[in-house]
């Protein structure tokens, strides 16, 4: 028996991780000085977190330390042997932490397998992949195979996505607060992607949203795995944009009729430094270099 567990970050609601049985470890985020749990429930909590995005509030979010993760291993590893996927380390320093308690607890627990693997993944990307996982699990895969396979396939999902502001990419550092004014007044939309060491990349910038759509839905053609046969997992996600969401996720579902095709918020943690405005689509595909 084995546990396959993950962190808030993988915006898929709570409802979802419990249906699936996978366990996960909430990030904080703080606003206005109130520090609040990333529960991973929808509706008026994370509408309200929203409202106050625009209203200017500038929420500020907290590492995973190595005593909260011991903590949360503990009572998993009582009742058996664990996998923890991290969020990406090309993001954050948690999954240094995560591993450091795992090396701790093996001192505690000789005889359990405890796997720490980062993901170098991120938001739905990072639930997509965890729910492949828990596909795997369920059709038996064994700790060991589902491991390996981990570490030897996280690169090939593919995070595509673009903004509609440069405000918040700013607030993170991503981009100058020049060129952030100049895109804002041009009403710029930066092209994006997770590179293989899970970090953001903006590579491109178009003059509206529609080409951002046009140029996103091309990049998932050029990078899907089987084209337009692809049956997989196919999830769009969104920083509080669920008309821009509908409309992409209508536009892919003509092109690729056999994917699984899901839409999801992004959270609280993961808005507050993309902002709302952002649409994200997420798949298996091409080897992220």
């Amino acid at each position: 028996m084995y546990t396959l567990s993950c962190e808030s970050t993988v915006d898929l609601t709570l409802d979802h991780l419990v249906q699936r049985n996978i366990s996960a470890i909430a990030y904080t985020y703080t606003i206005d000085g109130k520090e609040y749990a990333d529960d991973m429930r929808s509706g008026d909590g994370l509408k309200l977190f929203y409202s106050d995005l625009l209203a200017g509030k500038q929420p500020t979010t907290s590492l995973i330390n190595e005593e909260r993760y011991i903590d949360y291993f503990t009572p998993l590893l009582e009742k058996g042997d664990l996998l923890h996927v991290t969020f990406s380390s090309g993001l954050s320093q948690s999954a240094n932490n995560a591993i450091a308690a795992a090396e701790t607890l093996k001192k505690k627990f000789p005889n359990r397998k405890i796997y720490v693997a980062d993901s170098l993944c991120a938001s739905v990307g990072y639930g997509l992949l965890v729910d492949i996982l828990a596909d795997m699990r369920d059709s038996g895969t064994d700790i060991d195979a589902l491991y390996n396979w981990t570490i030897n396939n996280r690169r090939r999902l593919v995070h595509q996505f673009y903004s509609t502001t440069l405000t918040y990419f700013r607030r993170s550092g991503r981009v100058s607060g020049p060129a952030a004014l100049i895109g804002n007044l041009l009403k710029l939309c930066p092209i994006m992607h997770l590179d293989g060491n899970g970090k953001i990349i903006a590579y491109s910038k178009v003059m509206s949203e529609s080409k951002a759509i046009d140029k996103t839905m091309s990049e998932v053609a050029r990078k899907i795995d089987g084209g337009a046969a692809y049956s997989g997992k196919l999830w769009v996600g969104h920083s509080d944009y669920i008309r821009s969401a509908v409309k992409i996720s209508d536009d892919l579902r003509k092109v690729y009729p056999n994917a699984d095709i899901r839409i999801f918020d992004i959270g609280p943690v993961i808005a507050s430094h993309c902002g709302p405005g952002t649409l994200a689509i997420f798949f298996l595909g091409e080897q992220r270099a």
